[in-house]
């Protein structure tokens, strides 16, 4: 797609935009009044995902120990700061990286389409196309997020850094797309306020641009790419690209879940780099190798980096001795060890550990964290019993095993991991306990024995409960790594039902917000691991480990509004699939338990309109037969009846299914208990009245079509 750009200011220097109030002085600093702040207000970003966010509570917590990294940042920078370098893929430090190759004094220029080859009879310059990005890839726990911090730190300090972003697994929206252009640019404005008059003039034009109607290509260009091109193109910016370009950082861009969107970014950034060659921007990305991002990437015009190669021995080295002896300063028992028997890790324990970790920096700190955490009821092992215990490991793996099974004989254990495991974004320990329906001491308890793997908030109601490092969420949801410690993914139904219950209590608790939005995610996400054929039998299991909860209206009307959801959303491969029909008689039989129960919170559930996930459009056809209207017909028969006892006059203001009208239309995209029986009710009648019609014996199967586009529609559209 070709996107417009801002051409109007190409050739305009040392100009004043109206209404922007701009005083320049030198170089990146700025009198700025009145500009850019309803614009970052209206572009509503993440804060919580740039390089200066509060890293505890919002992870990667990772930065570079003072005097570590130093060669791969150095190359980083000077990769950076090249003003026109062009460099093969791979390339080492020991390549040029001048601007031009010359054979005299004189310099020749260039436009900004395309690099110059120019002679005349004492000269020629050869000005080599500038490598605009770095990718900068390695494994798990290697690093990577450390170093990134370090470079928009580094770039932050000399005023040329753009923006900054962090993605992360299981962190909300961190681990999308959704908000990554806007974020970017409330950063861009913050950076450089020339740009906000053109990012106004493109928002003007476009409202789309910030509701997530544009494509992200398009966010990309003209909130962030043309408007820096346009404030260089004003020569506003000439004191500070003296020192170099200006610099993007984008981290852990495998942790994104949106893959097509992760590939549109890519996409975007180098059709925006070969279109404008000569532009002063640099994009720095870190990732691990996945293949999505690998095949865009491994092309000509990007810098590659493998983290891997530069051997981080001595730099791992220096942080576990640093570690250790500060350790030795707050700890009375360490300290009394080292009196008696002298330096402790000694030299060849301290040896043994660093060939033990090889090259991971996230192995490193979790095992300093295991060796020097306080002990627990039943394991009271001293930190120099602990270090011999990590060296027979297997790795990472055995040392998150180890962790947990600290933890593993306690009441709760398993819910309040696999919770933290498969959370859409991190919570409070007071928001977990709400959620899981237990005591916050309970979660406290785990929690307290997981610290060198989980980091624990020092207040229970502020502060969220987070994964020291993505590498354990890959752990516990891989079957053959965790083994006994396995979250599966069937358990998204267990986290549906607790958010379905809590949503119920109606609270204004960070708890409630979770569940009201996530609720219905968590039941898709268990739906589509367990595929169609194997649902079934999860509800089943998940009914028979819950016989406290079978007269209980949360589980009864969880069940009926998910069985209804998953209608509209559970991919079936023909109309007489078992799944589609099992899940239209149970909704019917939930519903009718729901309103049988004695809880007081039925009207609630009844009238409580929840907002779920449907796809744009949809169609779905059903093959309804005679047995199904009879399984139906008793269950509905005595929903009616509980509903017309306790809420007759809730049943007098709704529309009455007589059978005559063609279609059952609702025009909200919510789902609630009364609407849930007025589309069951107004499909037994219908079916009833097609019959009747037809007069043919036996009764032929009908075609129930669930229809969404503008509107939902339930119709028959014909027999058999």
């Amino acid at each position: 797609m070709d996107l417009p750009r801002f051409t109007n200011f190409s050739n305009a220097h040392h100009f004043r935009i109206d209404n922007q109030n701009n005083t320049f002085i030198a170089g990146n600093q700025y009198q700025v009044l009145n500009v850019g702040e309803d614009l970052i207000r209206l572009l509503n970003p993440l804060l919580d995902a740039s390089h200066t966010r509060n890293r505890r509570r919002s992870p990667p917590d990772s930065e570079c120990f003072p005097g570590t990294r130093k060669r791969v940042i150095e190359e980083i920078t000077k990769w950076a700061d090249a003003a026109n370098s062009g460099r093969p893929n791979g390339a080492g430090d020991e390549e040029a990286s001048s601007d031009c190759s010359m054979d005299s004094t004189s310099f020749v220029g260039f436009d900004d389409s395309e690099w110059e080859v120019s002679s005349d009879n004492s000269s020629m310059v050869i000005c080599h196309q500038a490598t605009h990005i770095y990718w900068l890839h390695g494994f798990a726990g290697c690093g990577k997020s450390a170093v990134s911090l370090e470079v928009a730190k580094i770039y932050a300090g000399s005023g040329r850094l753009l923006a900054s972003y962090f993605f992360f697994r299981g962190a909300g929206e961190r681990s999308t797309m959704n908000r990554f252009a806007t974020t970017l640019t409330s950063q861009l404005v913050t950076a450089i306020p020339a740009t906000a008059s053109f990012i106004e003039a493109a928002v003007r034009a476009q409202p789309g641009l910030l509701t997530g109607d544009a494509p992200l290509a398009a966010q990309l260009d003209l909130l962030i790419l043309s408007p820096f091109q346009a404030v260089v193109d004003s020569g506003v910016l000439d004191e500070t690209l003296a020192k170099g370009p200006f610099l993007m950082v984008i981290d852990g861009l495998d942790e994104c879940e949106d893959k097509r969107g992760v590939e549109e970014l890519i996409d975007c950034v180098l059709e925006f780099f070969e279109e404008r060659p000569t532009i002063p921007l640099r994009v720095f990305i870190a990732s691990r190798v996945e293949q999505h991002i690998r095949e865009r990437l491994e092309v000509d015009g990007v810098r590659l980096g493998n983290l891997d190669s530069f051997s981080p021995r001595k730099d791992i080295e220096k942080f576990l001795q640093a570690s250790f002896q500060a350790a030795a300063k707050r700890d009375r028992v360490i300290r009394a060890y080292v009196r008696v028997h002298g330096e402790w890790p000694a030299k060849p324990d301290m040896v043994k550990l660093i060939k033990y970790i090889s090259k991971s920096f996230v192995l490193a700190s979790t095992i300093f964290r295991f060796v020097v955490q306080p002990p627990i009821e039943g394991d009271y092992t001293t930190p120099m019993e602990r270090l011999p215990m990590t060296l027979e490991m297997n790795g990472l793996d055995a040392l998150y095993a180890q962790t947990l099974a600290r933890s593993q004989h306690l009441p709760n254990f398993r819910e309040i991991v696999s919770t933290i495991a498969l959370l859409r974004y991190p919570l409070p320990i007071a928001a977990i306990a709400d959620l899981l329906g237990i005591e916050v001491f309970k979660v406290v308890r785990v929690l307290l024995n997981l610290q060198a793997i989980v980091h624990v908030p020092g207040n229970d109601d502020e502060g969220d409960v987070t994964l020291c490092h993505t590498s354990l969420r890959d752990f516990l949801t891989t079957e053959s790594r965790s083994g006994p410690f396995f979250v599966s993914p069937s358990l998204h139904l267990h986290l549906s039902y607790y958010c379905s219950s809590y949503a119920l209590k109606m609270s204004s608790t960070r708890a409630n917000t979770y569940c009201q939005v996530y609720f219905d995610r968590h039941w898709k996400a268990f739906t589509q691991s367990t595929g169609a054929r194997n649902f079934i039998n999860e509800i089943e299991e998940f009914n028979a480990r819950h016989p406290p909860l079978v007269n209980q209206l949360s589980f009864h009307a969880f069940l009926c509004s998910m069985f209804f959801y998953s209608i509209l959303t559970v991919e079936a491969p023909h109309p007489d699939t078992t799944e589609l029909l099992y899940l239209l008689t149970e909704c019917t039989k939930q519903l009718a338990l729901a309103v049988e129960s004695p809880d007081r919170r039925i009207r609630l559930w009844l009238e409580m309109e929840l907002p779920f996930g449907l796809p744009d459009r949809f169609e779905r056809v059903v093959h309804f037969t005679q047995d199904i209207y009879e399984a139906l017909r008793p269950a509905l028969r005595s929903a009616s009846t509980a509903i017309h006892a306790k809420f007759p006059e809730m049943l007098e203001r709704q529309p009455t299914s007589t059978g005559t009208e063609v279609n059952h239309i609702s025009h909200e995209f919510t789902l609630s208990g009364l609407e849930i029986f007025n589309a069951l009710q107004w499909i037994i009648a219908r079916a009833q009245f097609k019959w009747e019609e037809a007069k043919i014996s036996p009764r032929p199967p009908l075609k129930l079509t669930f229809d969404l586009r503008s509107h939902f529609r339930l119709s028959f559209d014909g027999m058999q």
